[in-house]
């Protein structure tokens, strides 16, 4: 074989192997493998859909920051827990963290999950801007989900499989939702729009839903109001109501808070764990305190004073 054409042949060769190399590097959707690191790669996050608001903020400016694309899934909290248990996702975003049962399947598999805390939620009650009430007793609503008497006609959750409703079952001692007076619908925007419509009912909603409200929910904010909440754990009479507001979920007045927590079930160190470092840091948080809900820790604030601005004029 004379020179040129082995040269020729030899570069062909090369030419071929690297494509191989190369479309080997794709995966099913032709996007390139990239290796992940815990400030490089892709990832999947699952979000309680109460907390929709929430995480939308953080990964935008997340992958504005690190070479990173994380997609968000907006589901119930049953559907997050099923989904963590099933192994179908690895991260995700709770207001709680996974019982014992829960995460059974974990332990037997020697996976150590990495939670982290990084704000400070809380469950709210909406009624009509019709409605003659601003305050609420919370012993009544316990009452109604106890199927005992109550002043309360009626409330009305977005979805039977919510954490909203978790939550209130939690509060109330109960494993299942009673049916008296008691209504679920299918989505946050349903509560908004019945609420303001029946000024006789107590709609059951995330806070960050309010602070933070989708396109849909902004526009039906008008025609309602949040209630204040008697705090019966602390109240010495019955003036003692408040509103979920940062002040009083960081004074722990407002009787409804509820920790919201970074799930990470990778394994190992992954785009999981930068992220839920980022959220918890200094960024995440000041985030966090823009959005209306209470961060973990309170970022810190440089104040110059007039005459350190006039020394260095």
């Amino acid at each position: 074989m004379k020179m040129k054409e082995f040269s020729f042949y030899y570069n062909v060769l090369n030419i071929t192997s690297l494509l191989l190399f190369v479309l080997s590097c794709k995966n099913k959707d032709g996007a390139d493998q990239v290796k992940e690191t815990i400030i490089r790669g892709n990832a999947t996050v699952i979000v309680d859909e109460t907390l929709q608001p929430f995480m939308e903020d953080q990964i935008a400016v997340f992958e504005n920051q690190y070479p990173v694309k994380i997609k968000q899934i907006n589901l119930t909290e049953n559907e997050v827990v099923q989904k963590l248990v099933k192994q179908e996702h690895a991260i995700a975003l709770m207001g709680r963290e996974l019982t014992i049962e829960e995460s059974a399947v974990f332990r037997n598999k020697k996976i150590k999950p990495r939670t982290t805390v990084v704000a400070v939620d809380a469950i709210a009650f909406i009624t009509s801007n019709k409605s003659k009430d601003t305050l609420v007793d919370l012993q009544e609503i316990v009452n109604l989900m106890q199927s005992k008497s109550s002043k309360i006609s009626g409330l009305v959750f977005e979805n039977s499989n919510s954490s909203t409703v978790s939550y209130m079952n939690r509060l109330a001692g109960i494993s299942k939702m009673p049916t008296n007076n008691i209504y679920s619908l299918v989505n946050a925007n349903e509560v908004f729009d019945y609420v303001s419509k029946n000024p006789n009912k107590i709609g059951v909603v995330g806070l960050n839903l309010i602070v933070q409200p989708t396109p849909a929910i902004k526009a039906m904010l008008t025609n309602i109001k949040v209630l204040a909440v008697r705090n019966v754990k602390t109240a010495a009479n019955h003036t003692d109501y408040f509103k979920p507001s940062q002040d009083n979920l960081g004074a722990d007045l407002y009787p409804l808070s509820r920790k919201v927590y970074m799930l990470n079930y990778q394994g190992g160190s992954g785009l999981g764990m930068g992220f839920a470092s980022f959220i918890a840091g200094e960024i995440g948080q000041r985030i966090i305190l823009k959005s209306g809900l209470l961060p973990i820790t309170i970022p810190s604030r440089s104040v110059q004073t007039r005459k350190g601005i006039l020394n260095k004029q």
